[in-house]
């Protein structure tokens, strides 16, 4: 056995796991968000076509200037707070809401860099984003909900946890964002390095409002087991509602908006 290259193999590996670690640290938010930002005239055409949709821009606390879509409630229907996926442009859902009526409103929130909001995403500022979007429905109606959806998932657990909600709507969720990575990246120190933690886990012991959770039973972003952790340690009233389909199609399923719209209506 010679010593002194097995020395220095392990050595060269110990550098490259360093490396490797530190490259994963530096990268983690090109690997955890991808901002989908609009054009001016990508905005306008959007804007044109929907012209009953109110186009809302917001200042946060540090002057970023935040943008959402504000299709308004009929009569004394409530507001859904829409948080979306991390590579999702909430824009899209603009034309698929008629599957949601029954006079719903909803506030489809752009985070920071996608759609119209300036800025760059973090966990921290979309989580304070977020209440900024919640105190602007709450002048306009007294029942809100929230639907968060993948990434958005975390953001409206944390939501849940500041702010009153009617209700809760999970689809594709996850326990915390250091699991799911860690399941996909079982070399690295994930648990060490992560920064946007969305650590819905821990809070959901404390929260009783009311959960609907959406599970795609072929979701191979999040493996359905992330979401039913989180399902098992929520405390207030909870349904699972578990559909045959991936996790970027589960809206598609043919019981997907019938079992939101019956979460929100209370059936």
């Amino acid at each position: 056995m010679d010593w002194g290259l097995l020395g220095g193999l392990l050595k060269l590996g110990g550098a490259a796991a360093v490396a490797v670690s530190l490259g994963a640290y530096l990268l983690q938010d090109k690997l955890i968000f991808f901002p989908q930002p609009f054009t001016e005239l990508e905005h306008g055409a959007i804007a044109a076509r929907h012209p009953e949709v109110a186009d809302v821009f917001l200042q946060a606390a540090d002057g970023t200037r935040i943008h959402g879509w504000h299709v308004k409630p009929r009569g004394d229907a409530p507001l859904v707070v829409y948080f979306g996926g991390n590579a999702e442009n909430v824009a899209w859902l603009l034309d698929e809401l008629p599957l949601a009526d029954a006079g719903i409103g909803w506030l489809l929130v752009d985070y920071r860099g996608y759609g119209a909001s300036a800025g760059a995403p973090s966990e921290r500022a979309l989580n304070a984003d977020a209440l900024i979007w919640y105190d602007y429905g709450a002048k306009t109606t007294s029942h809100i909900f929230a639907l968060g959806r993948s990434l958005g998932s975390g953001v409206a657990v944390r939501l849940a946890a500041e702010r009153k909600l009617d209700g809760l709507i999970l689809v594709a969720p996850f326990d915390s964002l250091a699991a799911v990575g860690q399941a996909h990246y079982p070399y690295l120190p994930v648990r060490t390095l992560l920064k946007h933690r969305f650590d819905s886990l821990a809070l959901a012991p404390k929260l009783d409002v009311p959960l609907l959770c959406i599970v795609a039973t072929h979701d191979e972003v999040i493996p359905p087991s992330h979401a039913k952790r989180l399902f098992d340690a929520w405390s207030g009233p909870k349904r699972i509602v578990e559909l045959a389909a991936g996790h970027n199609d589960i809206d598609h399923q043919r019981d997907y908006w019938p079992s939101v719209r019956g979460f929100i209506a209370g059936r």
